[in-house]
């Protein structure tokens, strides 16, 4: 007899009920609702991913803009029709072997990942050489470099109108399907011995140098990983909002994702994606205050940005009272769970080993 232990099946409950919820959502949201839960997703993959890099790994990049906006050029240009793409590129026409080159949607995505890893792959050669503030400088810089290129590449990119009209679609199913992929891939390297080696690196570069560790080749594996769902995550933008331009991957990217995981917590998957939700819904909460609006006889005028300043200070408070972010390191753990919910600890007898952390043991 196949004993199934309590956290597969509280795992399984929990992954119907979240299924079932992504099916009522996408036949009965609103566009506007189904966009915030699609932002959720792609900011989860951007903030899973840097954590790959910098929480487990140790390694500061701030380049994940420059990737995005890889692998979001590649997948619009790979799903627009001849048509729009024509309609597109009325300055300086299309290079000719894009012109006619329409492909399927899950196919857009994986040569997305795969331009963007490349990108990231010729770009953390030279730059994991450094280490810190250097390295992340460096990152930046290239990010930068990506982005003029965008401006600059008229027939590929079409340089600074971007493109317009590209194919929507991105739905719940897609966003979720794909950060689930990037989470379960993520989590399983972490836990695996490339993923000790990582953690190795990011403690003491030295020590796990003269322990057998090959820095060059973890650093490069964690950061294809990264950038390759990076760029599937720019592919889900571009194919969401359906219009982009090289202004859209500013290196103010960069910092809302480095804000994300600070505020989930750095080497904390779990923590990743409380962040992205927090991040996302909370900017659409108080979008209305960048709009005038009245207190009681008071009219306050809107002040474009004033989000983003509110968002800032929440974040220096997080950063002040929880310097480890809200997760810390600790991982969702369904022990806890059962633990603080005790109806749960008599439905399944026993009370399971309660990790030592909020939501399970840290690393």
């Amino acid at each position: 007899m196949i004993k199934i232990s309590r956290n597969t099946i509280l795992s399984i409950i929990a992954l119907a009920a979240v299924v079932g919820f992504m099916v009522y959502a996408e036949n009965t949201f609103n566009p506007y609702l189904l966009r915030i839960l699609n932002l959720c997703a792609v900011y989860t993959i951007f903030a899973v991913t840097f954590n790959l890099v910098y929480g487990f790994t140790g390694q500061f990049s701030l380049g994940h803009a420059g990737f995005a906006a890889v692998g979001a050029y590649i997948g619009a240009l790979l799903t627009m029709s001849p048509t729009q793409k024509q309609a597109n590129f009325f300055l300086e026409p299309i290079v000719p072997f894009l012109a006619n080159i329409e492909l399927p949607f899950i196919l857009a995505i994986i040569i997305g990942g795969l331009g963007a890893a490349l990108v990231g792959s010729l770009v953390a050669w030279p730059a994991l050489r450094l280490k810190g503030d250097y390295l992340a400088i460096a990152t930046l810089g290239f990010s930068e470099i990506i982005r003029v290129l965008l401006v600059n590449m008229q027939p590929v990119t079409n340089g600074a109108l971007g493109l317009k009209g590209i194919p929507e679609y991105t739905n719940l199913y897609w966003s979720w399907g794909l950060a689930a992929v990037c989470i379960f891939v993520c989590k399983r390297l972490v836990d695996s011995n490339y993923g000790h080696a990582l953690k190795a690196i990011r403690d003491d570069e030295i020590v796990a140098e003269a322990l057998g560790v090959r820095l060059s080749y973890h650093k490069m594996l964690a950061f294809f990983t990264s950038a390759f769902f990076i760029g599937t995550a720019g592919v889900l933008f571009a194919n969401l909002i359906s219009t982009i331009d090289p202004k859209v991957f500013l290196f103010s990217l960069a910092y809302q994702i480095v804000g994300i995981t600070v505020m989930g917590g750095m080497g904390s998957l779990t923590g990743s994606v409380i962040g992205a939700f927090l991040y996302t819904i909370f900017l659409e909460f108080l979008r209305p205050i960048e709009s005038p609006f009245n207190i009681g006889s008071i009219q306050v005028p809107g002040i474009p940005g004033m989000r983003m300043v509110i968002f800032s200070f929440l974040l220096l408070m997080v950063i002040l009272f929880y310097r480890r972010g809200l997760m810390g390191n600790a991982e969702f753990n369904w022990d806890w769970v059962v633990e603080k919910v005790g109806s749960l600890r008599g439905l399944f007898g026993g009370r399971g080993k309660v990790g030592d952390g909020p939501a399970g043991k840290e690393d």
